[in-house]
C-alpha cells in the first residue's frame, strides 16, 4: 500500500508550477486524496511552495470546507441554521453526541462515525436535517435519528 508521503508527492507533482496565489487548489486536492489534510501535508504543501507552515494552516483554516482530522466511515452532517435551530435541532444534536460519544468536529475511536455541525446546509423548508455521507434525512425528530444511527451501525456489521 503506497503510503501517505508519496502520495501527497503525487499531489505536488500534479501542481509543478503552482504559485502561493494557487494555493486553494493544492489544498483541495490533498483533502480530496486523504478526506482531511494532515499536519504532514500542511509542511510538505509549505515546502513546495517555500511558505511558512503558519500560512498555509492559517489559509487553509479560514476556509470551512477544510478538516484536518480524518473523517468517519459515516460522515454526519447537522443543520443548526435558523430554520433548524427553531425546530429542534439542538435536541438532535444532543442525541446525537450522545449516541456517539462524540462533539462537533470529531470523530468516533472506532472510525465509523464523524460529527460536523453546519451553520446551514440549503433545505430549510425540510427543517430539521440532518445528513449522512451527502444523504439527508429531512422533518427528523430525535426518534428517527436514533433509528438512522442504529441503520448504519448495522450497515457496517
Amino acid at each position: 500500500m503506497e503510503s501517505h508521503t508519496s502520495r501527497i508527492e503525487e499531489i505536488l507533482h500534479r501542481f509543478p508550477q503552482i504559485k502561493r496565489h494557487a494555493l486553494i487548489p493544492l489544498l483541495q486536492a490533498v483533502q480530496d486524496e486523504f478526506g482531511y489534510i494532515s499536519e504532514e501535508a500542511i509542511a510538505r504543501i509549505g515546502s513546495h511552495l517555500s511558505l511558512p507552515t503558519s500560512k498555509v494552516y492559517g489559509l487553509a483554516t479560514f476556509f470551512n470546507q477544510f478538516t484536518f482530522s480524518p473523517r468517519g466511515m459515516y460522515h454526519v452532517v447537522l443543520c443548526n441554521g435558523t430554520s433548524c435551530h427553531m425546530s429542534g435541532s439542538g435536541e438532535l444534536l444532543n442525541e446525537i453526541t450522545k449516541l456517539l460519544e462524540i462533539r462537533d468536529g470529531e470523530t468516533t475511536r472506532d472510525g465509523m462515525f464523524s460529527l460536523e455541525v453546519q451553520s446551514c446546509i440549503g433545505a430549510c423548508g425540510q427543517s430539521p436535517v440532518m445528513a449522512v455521507n451527502g444523504t439527508y434525512y429531512s422533518e427528523i425528530g430525535v426518534k428517527e435519528v436514533r433509528e438512522i444511527i442504529k441503520q448504519y451501525r448495522e450497515d457496517a456489521e
